[in-house]
């Protein structure tokens, strides 16, 4: 099995409010490919996709009861290349009307990161981490191409 991930499909409770927070707070575009009953945004390498949680739980041969429960064990991070970005980032989704889970401070791991959550209690981590680097694509590396 090659190493990659194709699709992060989130269950929502509110589509048409995930799908604004995303394409609204965030500033993500909306994929032409969306229908009425999901939501895809084309990320670098892979999409992100929104699907009502009941339906996606039956997709997966689950009960919707299953899905009850509060704290989703799950974090989804969007890295920034610079220390200051994440101050700055979490300032703006602020504004935006984002709930911000914790604030931007010094990470035990030796980078800065803070919190946000999406209207479906998603987490997503805003950090800079100086032990890796963006590419040009955005993508997050742990090292250059070709170093040892």
């Amino acid at each position: 099995m090659q190493p990659r991930l194709s699709f992060l499909t989130l269950g929502v409770a509110d589509l048409a409010r995930a799908r604004a927070f995303y394409a609204e707070v965030l500033g993500w575009p909306l994929s032409p490919k969306s229908q009425e009953g999901v939501a895809f945004f084309q990320l670098n390498g892979f999409v992100l996709a929104l699907f009502p949680a009941a339906g996606l739980a039956r997709d997966a041969g689950l009960a919707p009861e299953q899905l009850a429960g509060g704290f989703k064990p799950i974090a989804l991070a969007y890295n920034v290349a610079e220390r200051e970005q994440v101050d700055a980032l979490l300032a703006r989704l602020t504004t935006q009307g984002a709930t911000i889970t914790k604030p931007a401070e010094d990470a035990f791991w030796g980078g800065r990161n803070g919190y946000f959550a999406d209207p479906d209690g998603y987490l997503w981590e805003v950090a800079w981490n100086p032990g890796g680097y963006l590419d040009a694509a955005g993508n997050f590396l742990f090292e250059a191409p070709g170093a040892a």
